[in-house]
C-alpha cells in the first residue's frame, strides 16, 4: 500500500485546540456547539479547513490555524478565532476554558456532536468512546519528505513525558481527585489504536502495517490511528498529539515552540547524515506513565539501560539545548514560557493548589475561564479569597 506524503517545505506549523463551552452560572459544561457554529458560519461552514468545528461532543468546539509558518504567526491565527468565537459565546451567558477534562461534569450527561463519523465512533467503541470528554491541543510541524517522517516520529517519541507533564491538566475527573497528573491519557489512551506511536523502520514499513491494520479491518482509514505522535500525510506533517488541555495561549505557543524546534533540531540532523535516537518501546511506554502520574515530579527513564533523571532537570537541559534553534525560528520568548511553567506549576498543580488553599471544584473552573481569558496564571488566593 502506498501513502503519497505531500511534503511540506520546512517546519511549518498548524495548531488545533478544543476548547470547552462552560456555562457562566454553573461552572458546568453547556452542550451548545451546534448553536455557537451556527452562528459563526464564515469560519465553521467553510469549504476547505474551516476554523472552528465540532469535536466528538456538544461541549467541545476545536479552532483550527491555517498554515502558519513562526509560532507568533499560529498565535496571532488563534487569537482572532477566539475573538469571534467569545463575541457569540459570551452573549449566550458561555465562557470558554481548556483542562484535559473538566472538573465536575460528568461524561454520561454529555450529548454527542450530530456528526456520522462521530456516530459511528460511538457505535465501534461504545463505552470507550462515549467518555472521552476530554479536551487537548495537537500541534502539527511540517516535515521535508516522507523518509524523514518515521526517524522523526521515533526520536520525538522520548519527549513524551515532556510534552504530557508540561501541559498534564487533568487531576480530576467526574468532581473526584484521580491522584493522577493527566487523567486525560488514560481516558483518551484506552482506544484501540491510541497511545504510543510503534517504532517502525522507515515509511515502507509504516505503509505495510497501515495496510495490515486496513485489511484486518481494525481501522477503516489511516485517520482512526491517534498515536501519540503520528505521521499526516495528507499535510505533510508530524502531529504531536501527547499534550492535555492547555489553558493559556502563552502556553500553546510554549508547546508550538517546543515542538518546531524539535523537529527541526532532527531535520537537521538527518541531513547531516546522523542517525537519530529511537528508545526502546518499553521505555517510551514507562515515561508515558510516569508523567501520567507525577507530571512534573517524574524520574523518568534516560537510556535503554534504565538509567533515570528528574524530568524537571531534563526539561531545563532541553531549553539550553534548544535555545539557538528557538532563536533562529524566532521562537525564544515562547519556548522562555516553559521556564515560567515549571516555576509555577504545571495547570494540575495549579488547580490542586486552588483546592488545597480551601477552594472548591467550582474555584477550579472559574480560574480556568480566567486562564483562557487573561493568558496568565492565577495565582490560588485570586480565587479562593475573592469573596473575603
Amino acid at each position: 500500500m502506498a501513502i503519497e506524503f505531500n511534503a511540506s517545505r520546512g517546519a511549518t506549523l498548524g495548531v488545533e485546540w478544543e476548547l470547552q463551552l462552560i456555562d457562566d452560572q454553573t461552572r458546568c459544561l453547556r452542550q451548545d456547539a451546534g448553536q455557537v457554529l451556527g452562528a459563526l458560519p464564515g469560519l465553521s461552514e467553510a469549504e476547505r479547513n474551516p476554523k472552528i468545528r465540532h469535536e466528538l461532543m456538544e461541549s467541545t468546539v476545536e479552532i483550527v490555524t491555517d498554515v502558519c509558518h513562526t509560532v507568533s504567526e499560529a498565535r496571532a491565527d488563534l487569537a482572532a478565532t477566539i475573538a469571534e468565537l467569545r463575541s457569540v459565546a459570551e452573549p449566550r451567558g458561555i465562557g470558554l476554558a481548556c483542562t484535559g477534562t473538566h472538573p465536575i461534569s460528568d461524561w454520561r450527561d454529555a450529548e454527542m456532536a450530530p456528526i456520522q463519523r462521530y456516530a459511528e465512533l460511538v457505535e465501534q467503541y461504545q463505552w470507550l468512546a462515549r467518555r472521552i470528554q476530554t479536551f487537548g491541543v495537537h500541534v502539527h510541524v511540517g516535515v521535508r519528505s516522507a523518509d524523514k517522517a518515521i526517524p522523526i516520529v521515533n526520536a520525538l517519541s522520548a519527549y513524551l513525558p515532556h510534552f504530557l507533564a508540561l501541559t498534564a491538566s487533568s487531576p480530576f475527573w467526574c468532581g473526584d481527585d484521580t491522584g493522577l497528573a493527566s487523567s486525560r491519557a488514560i481516558v483518551f489512551g484506552a482506544l484501540p489504536t491510541a497511545g504510543p506511536p510503534h517504532l517502525l523502520a522507515d515509511w515502507a514499513e509504516f505503509e505495510a502495517y497501515m495496510d495490515t491494520l486496513l485489511r484486518s479491518k481494525a481501522i477503516r482509514s489511516i485517520k482512526e490511528v491517534w498515536w501519540d505522535i503520528r505521521p499526516h500525510p495528507d499535510f505533510g506533517t508530524i502531529e504531536i498529539r501527547m499534550f492535555d488541555g492547555i489553558p493559556t495561549l502563552r502556553e500553546v505557543g510554549m508547546v508550538t515552540a517546543l515542538c518546531q524546534c524539535l523537529v527541526e533540531l532532527f531535520d537537521h540532523q538527518l541531513d547531516r547524515g546522523y542517525t537519530l535516537p529511537s528508545p526502546a518501546a518499553w521505555v517510551v511506554r514507562d515515561n508515558k506513565w510516569r508523567a501520567t502520574r507525577y507530571g512534573l515530579d517524574a524520574i523518568v527513564i534516560t537510556d535503554d539501560q534504565g538509567t533515570t533523571a528528574p524530568l524537571r532537570d531534563e526539561l531545563y537541559e532541553l531549553v539550553r539545548e534548544l535555545e539557538p534553534i528557538a532563536d533562529r525560528l524566532g521562537c525564544a520568548e515562547d519556548l522562555k514560557v516553559l521556564s515560567d511553567v515549571l516555576d509555577h506549576g504545571a495547570s494540575y498543580e495549579r488547580q490542586r493548589a486552588i483546592v488545597a488553599d480551601g477552594g472548591g471544584l467550582e474555584d477550579v473552573v472559574t480560574a480556568a475561564l480566567t486562564e483562557f481569558r487573561e493568558d496568565r496564571f492565577v495565582n490560588p488566593r485570586e480565587v479562593t479569597h475573592a469573596g473575603a
